[in-house]
């Protein structure tokens, strides 16, 4: 009987599967993994949506996105109903490899006036944190996310705010990070930071996405600021290879290396390459360069 501890083993099959991949393939992002910098990975949202798990695994090994955020709906089919068994097989595909599950990405939403709607939404985002403890990884991605017509601005915020602080002390139960992207009609980072100071919560975390809204009111610089402290361990990231060559990147990466930012950048894709395999090599080694820089 092998008598390696299992933490012995896994580090074993990981190094097996670094060797075969090929370690210069990948060695930047493993060296920032190491010295807790910012980390680089995929959010499934496009360029990993057909991919079942195998697959989405395989294909951030070889582009060394070492990090993934699943989208649900998706078919690599990491859902609500999967039993303890598959929830434990997801795990352990996970272990067995050096990519890792930052979180789920769930359509959950707290912005709907309808009271059943809401509760519905709570009630998900719940099931999704437990499913995200039971396969590893560390937290769950929700919406804010629209205001409605007749109903006030501020009471839907209040509604969003009050709906994050339940669920953030849900994950804060179970070792789950709650984080709500910068998203929708409450982009702006003056809303989010609204949103934010009504939850009132430390498990209340910020998904920083990257939008056009960053830029307007006050300036980039001001409106980083105003979220930075409630950032958690995802911020999601778009094409460095022109397609969003105006959003200030340099400044972002800057900041994270100035303040020691040791989450998840995670591309959010929305072109459709040929070779999908290649651009998320192409980008990632274009993020190395910029963090290096």
């Amino acid at each position: 009987m092998n008598s390696y501890p299992q933490s012995s083993r896994r580090s074993f099959i990981k190094s097996s599967a670094l060797t075969a991949l090929g370690l210069s393939a990948i060695a930047p992002a493993l060296h920032a993994a190491a010295k807790g910098q910012t980390k680089v990975g995929l959010v499934t949202y496009q360029w990993g949506k057909d991919w079942d798990l195998p697959t989405l695994i395989k294909n951030c090994e070889t582009s060394g996105l070492l990090g993934v955020e699943p989208r649900t709906t998706h078919a690599h089919s990491i859902e609500i109903p999967l039993n303890k068994n598959q929830r434990a097989e997801v795990k352990k595909r996970f272990a067995n490899s050096p990519v890792t599950c930052v979180g789920l990405g769930s359509d959950e939403r707290f912005d709907n006036p309808d009271s059943a709607t809401l509760k519905k939404a709570v009630t998900q985002t719940k099931a999704f944190l437990d499913l995200s403890r039971d396969i590893g990884a560390s937290g769950v991605k929700v919406k804010p996310n629209s205001f409605h017509k007749g109903v006030d601005k501020e009471k839907t915020l209040e509604q969003i705010g009050k709906t994050f602080r339940e669920v953030a002390q849900y994950g804060a139960d179970i070792g789950q990070e709650v984080r709500m992207e910068v998203h929708g009609q409450c982009a702006a980072p003056a809303i989010m930071a609204q949103i934010v100071q009504i939850a009132d919560h430390p498990n209340a975390k910020i998904c920083w996405n990257c939008n056009p809204q960053d830029m307007e009111g006050d300036g980039f610089d001001h409106n980083l600021k105003l979220l930075r402290k409630a950032f958690g361990a995802t911020c999601h990231i778009h094409e460095l290879d022109g397609t969003y060559k105006e959003y200030p990147y340099d400044k972002l990466f800057k900041n994270f290396a100035n303040t020691g930012y040791n989450g998840w950048c995670l591309f959010e894709t929305s072109t459709k390459p040929e070779d999908r395999i290649k651009a998320m090599t192409k980008n990632r080694q274009l993020f190395d360069k910029m963090i290096a820089s």
